[in-house]
């Protein structure tokens, strides 16, 4: 018996030291760059603010947030929105769903692989609001919509949803998709009223500057004193669902955080394939995808990929910059060329600004 005793007091310490032990009560310290799926944390590399963190935008409220407080519930609320047919700006991600899968994820039982099989989409949108604040008060406060993550003008990345919920942001798309709204004041064509004159001007060495007007408010409140430049200083012209359009670019800081989210998706979700829609030779699709290619396409699109009546994110993103860097994270080779071979670089941030 002595023996006995001996083996499991030996043995008690090596248990011990395998269970992670922590004290009732003890906190554990995130480092601000998870993002949320199937209640799991996922690291991103990049700066994110979650909707249950201090200052973070909450979807899952019903009421307005940028109100007064006695002005906000959903009853008061619901002459101020568009299309109020239920509290919810989300839904349950359910038309791939079993019987018996709705049953057990329906009052928020997702596991992740159950999520993992659903989700083969990340669309990319701009917000024409040009501050994630703006962004989450028209979503939230009027437009009776969501999305998963906002971008802003400084790279902090907002999630306001698990990624278990269907955020309603790209019609069709939405029960299989992710989306995020990047912070950028949009495309216009030449014939089109545009706020780019009030959002865009040139400081004294011709360099361009984004000018928050007064009525948006203060400047992104993470980075302070941040002063946000597209990354190419000239408007970018080109084509979109077949019309011509101009756009700022995208800052530096907004590429770099993109790009980190892009690869920490396509890691989580490997449905979601690290490329986006081609022609036949190779080059970016800059129109919507026909609906049987839609439906078989598992990567990162534009909103202009899904509906004939969007243009985002707009003939200023750099694809071959996001996808690639996203992809050189992933330690995945380059992307395909426009002749269709594997090419032998990684494509640089244009930054002119």
């Amino acid at each position: 018996m002595f023996w006995k005793r001996r083996s499991v007091a030996l043995l008690a310490p090596v248990l011990l030291a395998g269970c992670c032990c922590h004290s009732p009560g003890s906190h554990e310290k995130r480092k601000g760059d998870e993002i949320v799926a199937a209640g799991q944390f996922f690291h991103t590399g990049t700066p994110v603010v979650l909707w249950m963190d201090p200052g973070g935008y909450d979807a899952y409220r019903v009421e307005r947030r940028f109100v007064p407080y006695d002005q906000a519930d959903y009853e008061t609320s619901r002459p101020h929105l568009d299309a109020p047919g239920k509290p919810n700006r989300y839904d349950i991600r359910d038309r791939s769903l079993t019987p018996e899968e709705l049953e057990r994820v329906r009052g928020g039982g997702w596991d992740l692989p159950t999520l993992q099989s659903n989700v083969d989409q990340f669309v990319l949108h701009f917000d024409v609001a040009g501050l994630s604040r703006t962004c989450f008060k028209v979503l939230q406060d009027s437009r009776d919509l969501s999305v998963h993550f906002m971008l802003d003008l400084d790279g902090t990345i907002y999630q306001t949803l698990d990624l278990k919920e269907r955020a309603r942001h790209a019609t069709i798309a939405n029960n299989r998709s992710v989306g995020i709204e990047i912070a950028n004041m949009g495309s216009y064509g030449a014939a089109e009223k545009s706020p780019l004159a009030e959002w865009y001007t040139k400081d004294a060495s011709g360099r361009t500057i984004i000018t928050i007007p007064a009525r948006a408010g203060p400047a992104p409140e993470r980075t302070p004193h941040f002063a946000g430049r597209p990354a190419r200083r000239e408007l970018i012209t080109g084509e979109v669902q077949g019309r011509q359009l101009s756009q700022y670019d995208f800052t530096p800081q907004q590429y770099r955080a993109l790009a980190k989210l892009t690869a920490a998706l396509c890691t989580i979700f490997p449905r979601i394939h690290c490329d986006y829609p081609r022609e036949a030779e190779g080059k970016l699709m800059t129109h919507k995808l026909p609906a049987p290619q839609l439906q078989e396409f598992h990567g990162v699109l534009g909103h202009y990929h899904v509906q004939t009546n969007k243009v985002d994110p707009g003939p200023a993103l750099q694809w071959d910059y996001v996808i690639g860097q996203a992809r050189r994270l992933m330690h995945m080779p380059p992307q395909r060329t426009v002749d269709g071979k594997t090419a032998t670089w990684w494509p640089k941030l244009k930054v002119d600004n």
